[in-house]
């Protein structure tokens, strides 16, 4: 085996990202990581709801594999939701080994309850600060084992290497000039894509540059068209889009129209428990209905003292706010947040394109179907990042299969501008306008072609050509909005006023590939 592929480059500073450079580096690897922003910005940082794992004593592997299939609208792939569930307990076990501070109550690791999950099973760490105590934790035994991290500095192109494989092309971000990254594997950990949405819970880093990227240099991308948007998102004007965990919702907290009403049990008999998608829709339906931007999370029945311990975080933002969530009630409303589809790979974080792998929530197992469960997010990037750092270690070949059903999506050369801020403002618009929680025939055909014009501008002249952001912003896009197109059907996190209803013909995993890759 040479050198260079003992030294695998992992673009991503993640929860995926950072726990593969620590898996790698135990296995006596000598990975790199690169993140176009600081190593401490992801979208795990801002993972308030926790992690799940059937590791209580009235809870087997084998439910929360139910609970996860039965999420995901009928098309989970079932050998992945085992391998989620079951190696679960073994990943959270590699957390505390790493010294995750995990609540507790009496000396043992303290559950929660989340929407669709039939028994408590979400881990917490400092209430509702899981995500910033997992990537602290985790980005501190990566500084402390040496593992080099180039920050801000960004994967622009991948380039056909000589032995079959690809090269990474990366260029820092004070524009110096691009260096290209030969005969070692890369591992593409660079998150989601919701950020693109002009309203979003993500941070701003979100803007699924890694998709764009390895669908231009050929790569298979499945499952586009389903869009996950979390249902409360604080929503004040002039505030950030602070996330406010579903978490709060199992503890008890309902939510309120402006009259009052608690309105949830008009739309499903799981009311607050129900799934995202069921909880999010029915928001923006009495949103619609009531003609108000946001309806209210009422958390005022739970006793103020446990509101206050369980859920710090937040509690300490809406004070900043005027808001006392022991006694008033918390402006909300759904935002996009993952993104459940993305580069298509296998079991083993295999992608169609050799010597890339991917994991995290830029990859699509299928594991989510069409629709991700509570917390398990999280837990995704640990186990398939398990297998990944198994594949840089000892690779075996193999990879994903093309997708049940297919589409071709031509990739002209373009001018290779970079109009970035006009272009992130109109894909941002469009989307949340035309390809949000609900979706028609007219709109998505508006977004498809409003999308093709931004590709025909910014799009690089040839595909190895390094690209921009606004290339990549509107290349993305335009994955989304075709995909969700073509599904004529509605299914988990994909809704259409025109089909409103799933259809057997449409149970199956939709792929996208580059027009003649």
């Amino acid at each position: 085996m040479g050198d260079g592929a003992r030294s695998p480059l992992i673009v991503g500073s993640g929860i995926a990202g950072l726990y593969v450079a620590l898996r790698a580096h135990e296995a006596g690897l000598r990975p790199t990581i690169v993140t176009k922003s600081g190593l401490a910005e992801s979208n795990t940082r801002y993972a308030q709801g926790g992690i799940a794992a059937a590791i209580g004593p009235d809870d087997t592997t084998e439910l929360h594999r139910r609970d996860t299939v039965r999420a995901g609208g009928g098309i989970v792939d079932l050998a992945a939701a085992q391998v989620l569930t079951s190696e679960a307990p073994k990943r959270i076990a590699d957390l505390v080994r790493y010294g995750v501070p995990f609540d507790t109550i009496e000396g043992r690791i303290a559950l929660g309850r989340e929407g669709a999950h039939s028994r408590a099973r979400i881990l917490h760490a400092g209430g509702d600060a899981t995500g910033l105590q997992i990537e602290e934790t985790l980005r501190a035994r990566v500084l402390e084992a040496g593992i080099e991290a180039r920050e801000r500095c960004r994967l622009r192109a991948f380039r056909p290497a000589a032995d079959g494989t690809v090269t990474a092309v990366l260029s820092r971000e004070d524009g110096s000039q691009a260096e290209e990254i030969a005969s070692r594997p890369v591992v593409l950990a660079t998150g989601g894509t919701a950020s693109l949405y002009r309203q979003s819970s993500n941070p701003i880093t979100a803007t699924g540059e890694g998709v764009a990227i390895a669908f231009r240099s050929g790569a298979l991308v499945t499952d586009m068209e389903f869009i996950q948007f979390h249902p409360t998102v604080f929503a004040r004007d002039g505030a950030p889009r602070f996330l406010i965990t579903e978490a709060l919702r199992g503890e008890g907290a309902v939510l309120r129209n402006r009259a009052g009403e608690q309105f949830l049990l008009r739309y499903h008999p799981d009311a607050e428990l129900a799934t995202r998608d069921i909880v999010s829709r029915a928001i923006h339906q009495e949103m619609r209905r009531t003609g108000d931007p946001c309806v209210f999370l009422d958390a005022t029945g739970i006793p103020r003292e446990r509101l206050f311990a369980r859920f710090p975080s937040i509690c300490r933002f809406l004070s900043g706010y005027g808001i006392d969530p022991s006694r008033d009630l918390v402006p909300v409303s759904p935002m996009a947040h993952y993104m459940i589809g993305g580069v298509t790979t296998d079991l083993e974080g295999r992608t169609s394109l050799s010597g890339l792998l991917a994991c995290g929530e830029v990859a699509s197992t299928g594991v989510h179907g069409a629709n991700r469960l509570a917390s398990n997010s999280l837990l995704e990037g640990l186990v398939f990042g398990e297998r990944v750092a198994r594949q840089l270690d000892r690779p075996t070949a193999g990879g994903p299969r093309d997708a049940p059903r297919m589409l071709s999506l031509p990739l002209p050369p373009g001018q290779g501008e970079d109009p970035r801020e006009a272009c992130l403002r109109d894909v941002g618009a469009i989307l949340g306008n035309d390809v949000g929680i609900v979706r028609d025939r007219a709109g998505l055909e508006t977004a498809v072609a409003h999308f093709e014009r931004w590709r025909d501008r910014c799009e690089p002249k040839i595909p190895s050509e390094l690209a921009s952001p606004s290339a990549n912003a509107a290349l993305t896009a335009l994955l989304i909005a075709r995909a969700a197109l073509s599904r004529e059907e509605s299914r988990g996190a994909h809704f259409r006023l025109d089909f409103p209803r799933p259809l057997p013909r449409w149970k199956y995993h939709q792929g996208l590939r580059r027009d003649g890759a």
